[in-house]
Formats: C-alpha cells, structure tokens, sequence
C-alpha cells in the first residue's frame, strides 16, 4: 500500500468512528483568503476547562501500526525512508515550510496541529463530543488540518494564534494564513475580534491567495 493511499484509508477510518457526532462531510468549498476570514463566526475564547488529554490523538486508527504521527510523515516525505517493524521510520528527508529548512530524519521534526489543540478548544472544540475531538486532532482528510515541521517552529508557535505568531519564512506567510482559516472553517471554530482583525491586517499582502476546505 502507497503512503497516499494508506493516509487515504486511514482518513476514511476516522471518518467512520465519528459519524455518530460529526456532520458527514459536504463538498469541498474555495473562497478568497478575504472571503474567507470574514465567513468565520466571531466569538470570545475560553479556555476554561482545557487539558490537553481531552483531544486523544496519534492513533492508529486503520491498524495498520501507523498511528496517526507516522501517516503524516509518510505523506510529506520528500526522500522516502525506511519504515520498519511497528511504523519505525528511518532516514529520509523532508521539508518544513514554516521555516524553508530541509529535516533529515524524522527526529528533528513535529507533526502540528494546524489550529492547536488548545486554541481548538478556546475556539469552540470544548462544546464537542470527546469523538469529534478525537477526529481533529487525527485529521487526516485535509492535507494542512496536521503538517510536518521543524522541532523548532513547532514549539515556538505553541498554542499562539496569527495574531501571537507567523512563521518565520516569509514565503510561507499567505498559506499559513490559508491553511489557519481553511482548518477552522473545516471544523466551525470561532475567531474573536483581535484574531479576525489581524488576519485582515495579514492578508492585505496575499490578495491571489484562495482558501480550500471541506466542511465535517
């Protein structure tokens, strides 16, 4: 099985364990980076109640001893690697394009949640079902909802918003914006106003930039 189709079946996996709590998928939709922004529903954050135990997440959910890390890796792999008893991958190189570096093994990188678990949660994640969490924080089905990025970048951004933090690559900056407000639109997550005015503010430099996603 090609990493493709594996990334594929295990979305379709995912899929079916939160049917019961999730909106079957619509079509998938394209708007204007601008358009974009101003379809998000605008609301304050709260964070109370937040752990981050409540997103169970790299599973694996086809059983096909990926869990859900793994799958991401061998989706964006550039130079393909070894790939050993139980998923152990080896060698291999891959880009980071928050930071235009080239990450050669899988150690130095991390697999980001596009939105954060913890902004996720602030965002309207903490009125769902504990299987709707499950199946964001394992989102397979969308090539930016999870991406693979240097160590680095990852723990800088932490859980911050556009608003806290950009990637340092300024190439990458209008389609970090894309993919933040393609995962939230995805997922029907909120913006309150600081975020929404920023990622206004960002976008003036991205006119060309369109926004791809496929509610759930």
């Amino acid at each position: 099985m090609d990493k493709t189709t594996a990334r594929a079946f295990a979305a379709a996996a995912l899929a079916l364990l939160s049917l019961t709590t999730v909106t079957p998928a619509q079509a998938a939709e394209t708007l204007s980076l601008h358009a974009g922004i101003e379809a998000l529903p605008q609301a304050a954050e709260v964070r109370d109640g937040y752990e981050r135990t409540k997103f169970r997440h790299w599973i694996d959910e086809d059983k096909d001893g990926c869990n859900t890390r793994a799958e991401v890796l061998l989706a964006e792999v550039v130079t393909e690697p070894t790939v050993g008893a139980g998923c152990k991958i080896t060698g291999g190189t891959w880009p980071s394009y928050y930071d235009e570096a080239t990450v050669a093994g899988p150690s130095g990188l991390d697999i980001d949640h596009m939105v954060p678990l913890a902004e996720a949660w602030d965002s309207g994640a903490s009125q769902w079902t504990a299987a709707r969490r499950q199946a964001y924080a394992n989102d397979l089905g969308a090539e930016r909802s999870l991406v693979a990025v240097t160590a680095k970048t990852n723990r800088s951004k932490a859980d911050q918003d556009p608003a806290e933090w950009m990637p340092p690559a300024a190439t990458a900056r209008c389609t970090y914006l894309a993919d933040w407000v393609g995962t939230k639109l995805r997922w029907s997550l909120t913006v309150d106003r600081r975020e929404r005015d920023t990622l206004r503010q960002l976008a003036a430099s991205c006119e060309s930039t369109d926004v791809e996603y496929e509610p759930v």
